[in-house]
């Protein structure tokens, strides 16, 4: 029987090498679900833990996981959906859309593109505030508007890099502004339908909602004990939390990179180096990794009971989806396992 995959000899090693590892994890080294994609088709899922420790719930394929961060993507993607449409300018104030905003200074200085590229200079309100926030009033876009309007830029925009959940929180005003819509009714009808993505939700933080995976933290391995992580979430907002599943999330990867939800020209540029991050590089609501031998593009989310990750290996047309409702110091878990991944493909030695 032939072999479905156009492997070189290498490459199938690679392959085998990693479905290997993947097969052999177990809980508590990992909870979660994992998928990996060659050329948009799942080639492995399978999912480890469980989605409730109290109850003895193992996760599933279909479990929802809070993707935190991952939603950043979403967002840029429907901001870049209004720049086709003619309806907004990368490179225009944000005042002329939202005449109304609370801060002057960003009115007049902060563009679409700084908001994107994460170099506005607002603040990353989400990790300074998060433990005071009265998060079940956290509804609507507008609601965190007083957590983060009335601070001062941390520097000129356009002058350097800092990650911001501030920025995505505007994104989602200009978004609400300019197409007439909730930003949660806006990415339903115009990128979930658009993927097929039928799974993916903006859960309110007191529903009680089927196959949802509870969150549990070790606060990033410093507790030597998980607990509930109830406190640390709201409700999906432009910055993160939204709930998806490892089957959705390829379907709107898979959306976004064919062209299907934005033109090719901004697709590409959104997966373009635009600016020099932490670790990487990062273009529209996308981190673009070019430290390994081929470029990685994709997004991280982690919070406390939250560690997920989206990555495309461009070269080899991979995509590996790692969703996780345990948080784990550096090293293990979500991070040990995406690390692997990445050195296998990228031809580096293994340390496992």
């Amino acid at each position: 029987m032939a072999n479905q995959f156009s492997y070189s000899q290498s490459e199938a090693k690679k392959k085998e090498t990693i479905l290997a590892y993947l097969s052999e994890l177990s809980y508590p080294e990992f909870s979660g679900s994992i998928l990996i994609a060659e050329k948009d088709s799942a080639i492995f899922e399978q999912s480890y833990g469980y989605a409730s420790l109290e109850y003895d719930i193992k996760n599933k394929r279909h479990t929802l996981f809070n993707i935190a961060s991952i939603t950043k993507t979403m967002t840029a993607v429907a901001t870049l959906q209004l720049v086709d449409k003619g309806l907004l300018d990368l490179h225009t104030p944000i005042g002329k859309y939202l005449p109304s905003y609370p801060n002057q200074n960003v009115r007049d200085s902060v563009t679409a593109h700084q908001l994107l590229t994460h170099t506005s200079g607002l603040n990353n309100f989400l990790v300074d505030d998060f433990k005071t926030m009265g998060k079940l009033n956290l509804k609507e876009t507008k609601d965190y508007l007083p957590l983060f309007s009335s601070e001062p830029l941390l520097f000129s925009p356009g002058t350097q890099y800092s990650y911001s959940a501030a920025g995505y929180i505007v994104l989602g005003l200009l978004i609400e502004k300019l197409s007439g819509l909730s930003y949660h009714q806006y990415l339903d009808a115009h990128v979930f339908e658009k993927a097929g993505m039928d799974k993916t939700l903006a859960i309110p933080l007191d529903s009680i909602v089927k196959n949802k995976a509870s969150g549990y933290t070790s606060y990033f391995g410093e507790a030597d004990h998980l607990s509930k992580n109830d406190s640390f979430l709201s409700k999906a907002n432009p910055a993160g939390f939204y709930y998806s599943t490892i089957k959705d999330l390829l379907k709107f990867f898979t959306a976004l990179k064919n062209y299907h939800l934005i033109s090719e020209g901004l697709t590409n540029k959104m997966m373009s180096p635009l600016v020099k991050g932490y670790y990487t590089h990062y273009g529209y609501g996308i981190s673009v990794d070019k430290r390994f031998n081929q470029t990685i593009v994709g997004h991280t989310g982690g919070w406390y009971g939250i560690q997920c990750e989206l990555m495309h290996f461009q070269d080899d047309e991979i995509t590996v989806i790692i969703l996780s409702n345990v948080d784990t110091a550096e090293g293990k878990g979500m991070n040990k396992i995406s690390n692997f991944i990445k050195n296998v493909l990228a031809n580096k030695p293994l340390t496992h």
